[in-house]
């Protein structure tokens, strides 16, 4: 029971407890799961009336990291993502190339463009991951927990490169997270899951509410104000004595 809608341009965090449906509602919107009713309308246009390559030129979704293994290099996969702009007869050409190296240009993936994606950090094939969404050249990305698994320094820049295509390209972002802080800090806008239904739909500074959160995680947090932004940032419990 989930109804609402994004605004171009907008980076939309989608929160919620584990089972609460999140990862679903992606693969619904992305056309992955057919197991559900309703409708999904990409710029008026109903999801229904396009075909999955049609969808794919408008709207990228980006996996969990899982430790899948691609034997290619890196250049080569971000090539792939060129294929909704190809049919099986055509080859690919300069434009192509010229798309890809922008995308790696863009996510600081270039230098180790000629790598196997088997040797990469977790972080790295992350940006790779990301690097293809944007050679697939569609202005809609659908992550699902892009900075799961990475250690602080990977996650935050994996983060920052989120931020900067949303703010200097105006990519429109729907990031599922289970990271609350990140959720408050980086989204226009958050929406809120818990067993399949919506539960908040707002600004972070709105969901940052005990109430609010208490409504969703069957718990109070404690909040301290972040030192640069003044929002209020959850804190981790102290040990039990």
């Amino acid at each position: 029971d989930v109804t609402f809608s994004v605004p171009e341009g907008q980076y939309l965090s989608i929160v919620g407890p584990n089972g609460a449906g999140k990862s679903s509602l992606l693969k619904c919107l992305m056309g992955i799961r057919s197991d559900w009713s309703g409708a999904v309308r990409v710029k008026g246009q109903s999801s229904e009336t396009l075909t999955q390559k049609q969808l794919a030129a408008q709207v990228c979704y980006v996996p969990q990291a899982d430790g899948t293994q691609f034997p290619f290099t890196v250049r080569q996969f971000v090539l792939m993502g060129r294929y909704p702009h190809h049919t099986p007869f055509t080859f690919t050409g300069s434009e192509d190339g010229e798309v890809v190296q922008r995308s790696l240009s863009l996510t600081g993936t270039e230098r180790f463009a000629e790598r196997d994606i088997r040797t990469l950090s977790g972080g790295e094939r992350q940006k790779v991951l990301i690097a293809a969404a944007l050679a697939q050249g569609a202005q809609v990305l659908l992550l699902d927990e892009p900075t799961t698994f990475l250690d602080p320094l990977h996650a935050g820049d994996v983060q920052s490169l989120l931020q900067d295509l949303n703010r200097s390209s105006g990519v429109t972002i729907l990031a599922v997270t289970h990271d609350i802080n990140h959720a408050a800090l980086y989204s226009d806008r958050v929406v809120a899951l818990v067993e399949g239904q919506l539960a908040f739909d707002g600004p972070p500074e709105r969901f940052m509410e005990n109430e609010v959160l208490r409504s969703i995680y069957m718990r109070s947090f404690s909040f301290v104000p972040h030192p640069a932004t003044g929002r209020p940032m959850v804190i981790p419990e102290g040990p039990h004595s």
